[in-house]
């Protein structure tokens, strides 16, 4: 039975109570103990973050080597800003206002979505379709043109921008026809993915570089698994089910001993190329959030790796250097090898390339893991908002205003951003 080992299904989705914490079983509870503090950190960082304005930067930067010594914002990232308003919009009002200096995450949405607009990012416009639906309950007319454009034929589009077309397509298909980008993005996934179950890095496979051509990282099976397990459950799409499961199924398979979710995998044979780094993104928010999501359209239940990869958070055999700073509001970005910027890496892409499965050993030796990247950036205290504090969005997709219902958002009167002529698809 899918719930009797982990995460015990959504009863409700009318408060912020009823959210995925709550959701683990009582063998969990000391994961939900650590969650809930950790969602706190988020809100502090997020604070932090925050420039005024809806504006949040790429990244915080640690001032020192240890914790309380401070942080530093540098750049902007508008992916980002759209992912923090994702988060936001699972927690109280009060709470959002607070982050953002009064404003809310509606309000967030809306700014970032005109941003869009005016943007040449894929990934970017999807995430904003997608927000504005789920989030503000409007139609992005104008984003979801571009997005057609975008994933048209004959073009080249990274994996998760794709996947995140997917998403927005779904989450939007009670507002406005979605059903052209639907179909390509989800077309793109199904005829890219391997018979490994994992994804390669662009859509079509065959446009990438032949040196990289056969690798996928993590980012590209987790957002193909979430986009397709909410196409299944939109559709009742059973392809698209099976696809999600082959592909969680195989990441969790490879998941490392101590809970490591790792970076970069062949493709072909479903091996991992190069673990390092470790992201802490990946393990409080990311996996979760696809792996949850496929529980819920009716996939298998991988609550206990999903655990096992928050408990690296806290004791990992990388380091013993905390990762979390509280003093700082930050969950540091990753623990890497001590090695020139991205050799290793480069390293096994090529020896892969050659022979799957070819590695030299050497490197592992000579380049051993256990440095921390003093850096959180601003999405990845959103993921972990919308991962653990999001309920029920995949059971009800479709349902006409059932958002409003969550985060107080307009359910009645949705608006069409850039068209009035747009036609429900159901």
């Amino acid at each position: 039975m899918l719930h009797d080992i982990g995460y015990s299904g959504a009863e409700d989705c009318r408060g912020p109570q009823f959210d995925r914490i709550s959701g683990l079983v009582p063998a969990f509870d000391e994961a939900s103990n650590r969650l809930a503090a950790l969602c706190d950190v988020a809100v502090d960082g997020l604070a932090r973050m925050h420039r005024g304005g809806g504006d949040f930067p790429q990244t915080m930067r640690g001032s020192g080597p240890g914790n309380g010594a401070g942080t530093r914002s540098e750049g902007d990232n508008l992916r980002y800003a759209i992912i923090v308003a994702q988060g936001l919009a699972w927690m109280p009002e009060a709470v959002q206002r607070t982050v953002l200096d009064g404003g809310s995450a509606i309000d967030l949405v809306l700014t970032c979505v005109d941003s869009a607009a005016r943007s040449t990012d894929a990934g970017a416009i999807a995430l904003a379709a997608w927000a504005a639906a789920e989030i503000a309950g409007e139609f992005a007319a104008e984003l979801f043109d571009r997005l057609e454009n975008i994933l048209a034929p004959g073009a080249v589009v990274q994996t998760v921008p794709c996947a995140w077309a997917l998403t927005a397509a779904v989450a939007a298909r009670h507002l406005g026809s979605t059903a052209h980008v639907q179909q390509l993005s989800a077309d793109r996934l199904l005829d890219a993915q391997t018979k490994s179950g994992l994804f390669p890095h662009v859509t079509p496979p065959d446009a990438a570089k032949w040196a990289r051509g056969h690798l996928g990282c993590f980012a590209d099976q987790v957002y193909p698994i979430q986009a397709l397990a909410r196409l299944s459950s939109a559709t009742n799409d059973a392809e698209a089910l099976a696809a999600a499961q082959a592909c969680a199924a195989r990441i969790v398979d490879l998941q490392g001993p101590a809970g490591q979710w790792w970076w970069h995998y062949d493709v072909r044979d479903g091996s991992v190329v190069e673990g390092y780094p470790v992201y802490s993104v990946h393990q409080h928010a990311m996996a979760p959030m696809a792996l949850l999501d496929l529980h819920d359209a009716g996939g298998a239940d991988y609550s206990a790796a999903i655990v096992l990869g928050l408990d690296w958070i806290y004791s990992r055999p990388e380091t013993s250097e905390p990762m979390i700073s509280a003093e700082d509001g930050m969950i540091w970005r990753k623990v890497g090898r001590n090695e020139p910027p991205k050799l290793v890496r480069l390293a096994a892409a090529l020896s892969t390339s050659l022979k799957a499965g070819w590695h030299l050993p050497a490197l592992d030796h000579a380049f051993p893991p256990g440095k921390i990247d003093r850096e959180c950036r601003p999405y990845e205290l959103g993921w972990m908002l919308y991962a653990w504090r999001s309920r029920g969005v995949v059971q009800r997709l479709g349902q006409r205003g059932l958002l409003g219902q969550v985060i107080k958002a307009p359910s009645d009167s949705h608006q069409v951003r850039g068209s009035t002529d747009r036609g429900n698809t159901r």
